[in-house]
């Protein structure tokens, strides 16, 4: 005669045979279940790992003031080629190294302007071009982001300048030419004459002397175009202590004519070498290229990325049979 199995038997029994019985449908739609969609990687090469390594690749990578950076990678930076739009201002294409401009390329914004040359660590270092939109341009050394040793600053209206510049302003020796026709070359201050400089009028009229912020002032020789000279001392662009007139060509005081000479050829020469672009346009020209390149990689490469997501999406939507 059989025996009556106990509750607690029977309640052990079940909890062993539901434990048995495999789960026959799972469903990937039920929120519960799905894993959450990783995010789309747009890149060119191996899969990037862990976040140990950062990505290195190329790919299009959207900020979220608008700005667009179409590239390569390296170690999660902009490094290599690349083209960098900024919204609604303009672009830059060329070199990069570790998320800066660094290399050749070229900056053309919005407004007009536009830079050809050199770059270190983000900033205009070495030699280029940069084109104002109005009109202006300068040609020469960059420092910093700034002019910064020699070079040529030719204006809109007819004037230019070739000579010396220390952070942004004229400063050294160089020549201005006037767009009236009047010529200056001597030294300069904080981007005004100043020390000794020799000022030629367009009406055949000269003063050499001492300049002090843009006025003659201390010691100086007016000559006439008749050959005729006032030598004295001038405070704040007058004559206040004259000496004898002079009939007699020639400063009462000996004048270093060859510095100022020598230092505007030198001036020149350096500036000829920025308006030489041969090799520097060559080199922006080389990096350009190839940061289109890299920029049509990477639009390529989001593409696929896109494609591909949108697939494993879709099979992942679909239900699945387990064994």
């Amino acid at each position: 005669m059989r025996q009556k199995k106990s509750e607690h038997q029977i309640t052990e029994e079940n909890s062993i045979l539901s434990r048995s019985l495999p789960i026959k449908f799972t469903s990937l739609n039920t929120s519960s279940l799905k894993e959450p969609l990783r995010p789309v990687v747009w890149s060119i090469g191996s899969k990037p790992k862990a976040a140990k390594n950062p990505i290195s690749g190329s790919w299009v990578k959207v900020y979220s003031n608008g700005d667009v950076y179409e590239g390569e990678f390296h170690r999660g930076k902009c490094s290599g080629s690349g083209v960098y739009y900024y919204y609604k201002k303009g672009r830059y294409e060329g070199d990069w190294i570790d998320g800066k401009y660094d290399g050749y390329g070229v900056e053309t914004w919005a407004r007009g302007s536009r830079y050809r040359g050199q770059y270190r660590q983000g900033l205009r270092h070495g030699i280029g071009v940069y084109g104002f939109y109005t009109g202006d341009v300068y040609a020469g050394e960059w420092s910093n982001g700034q002019c910064h040793g020699c070079g040529v600053h030719t204006c809109v209206d007819g004037s230019m300048y070739v000579g010396e510049f220390k952070w942004g302003v004229k400063h050294g020796l160089g020549h201005y030419h006037f767009r009236n026709g009047d010529t200056y070359s001597g030294e300069y201050f904080a981007d005004r004459m100043h020390g000794f400089g020799v000022y030629q009028f367009g009406n055949g009229h000269r003063y050499e002397g001492a300049w002090h912020e843009g006025r003659r002032q201390g010691l100086g020789m007016y000559t006439f175009r008749s050959g005729e000279t006032e030598c004295g001392h001038w405070q704040n662009g007058v004559l206040d202590v004259p000496s004898t007139r002079n009939t007699h060509p020639g400063p009462p005081y000996p004048v270093n004519h060859f510095k100022v000479l020598n230092a505007v050829q030198e001036a020149q020469r350096a500036a000829a070498k920025a308006y030489d672009i041969a090799k520097v346009d060559e080199r922006v020209n080389k990096a350009v290229a190839a940061a289109n390149k890299a920029a049509n990689s990477a639009r390529v490469a989001s593409v696929k990325a896109v494609q591909n997501q949108r697939h494993h999406s879709d099979s992942d939507d679909m239900p699945t049979l387990d064994p």
